[in-house]
């Protein structure tokens, strides 16, 4: 008797308008034959994405989110498992495109700035992190790859080098490549996969 093939899911957060990275990265995965989850806040971007994509072809649901806190990421990575649960579907790819973009004179920053750019580059960003890690580590290893998952963080070129009005946004995207340095280091040793990138994303 024939066993029903495993599908692979992607989940990607931060949709922006539908035209950038997050987008299109959704867009290059539902061609290569996953199912997306599409996490964002605003629920119209992401019913629209969906709807997209689900016309092509492909497999794609929406988890929309009213922010990007530590609570709210945690409650829609539960919901997406539940979405797509083991052993029918394999949640082994998850790409982090959240940011919060400042860009003014050092002298004109406020604390308010300064708390956003952290909150959604960095402090969602472990948030994310966690749920993904944890998801991927149910996993088993894949033949093919040898992976069990992979997360991937969207850069800038902030995420390399400052200029005079990105103190405050090179500083969270600092610290986004730190943390993907970190996992990459900490769990590469248990086949979990993690990137920053600054380029197109392409499946695995």
């Amino acid at each position: 008797m024939s066993t029903a093939a495993v599908r692979k899911v992607l989940v990607v957060a931060g949709l922006g308008a539908g035209s950038g990275t997050g987008a299109s990265a959704a867009r290059v995965f539902s061609k290569a034959g996953y199912s997306v989850a599409l996490v964002a806040r605003g629920a119209e971007s992401v019913k629209n994405l969906t709807q997209e994509l689900n016309t092509n072809g492909g497999e794609a649901s929406a988890f929309p989110v009213e922010a990007y806190s530590a609570s709210d990421i945690r409650s829609v990575w539960k919901s997406i498992r539940a979405k797509y649960p083991a052993p029918s579907y394999t949640i082994d790819t998850a790409v982090y495109n959240i940011g919060q973009g400042v860009w003014k004179p050092f002298l004109d920053v406020t604390p308010e700035d300064i708390r956003l750019s952290l909150e959604l580059n960095v402090e969602a960003a472990f948030a994310f992190s966690r749920e993904a890690i944890l998801t991927f580590k149910e996993n088993k290893v894949s033949e093919d790859k040898g992976k069990r998952g992979t997360l991937i963080f969207t850069g800038a070129t902030a995420s390399l080098r400052g200029n005079t009005t990105t103190s405050v946004f090179a500083a969270g995207k600092f610290g986004l490549r730190a943390l993907s340095q970190s996992l990459a280091k900490e769990f590469g040793k248990e086949n979990i996969h993690v990137r920053h990138v600054l380029l197109p994303i392409k499946p695995f």
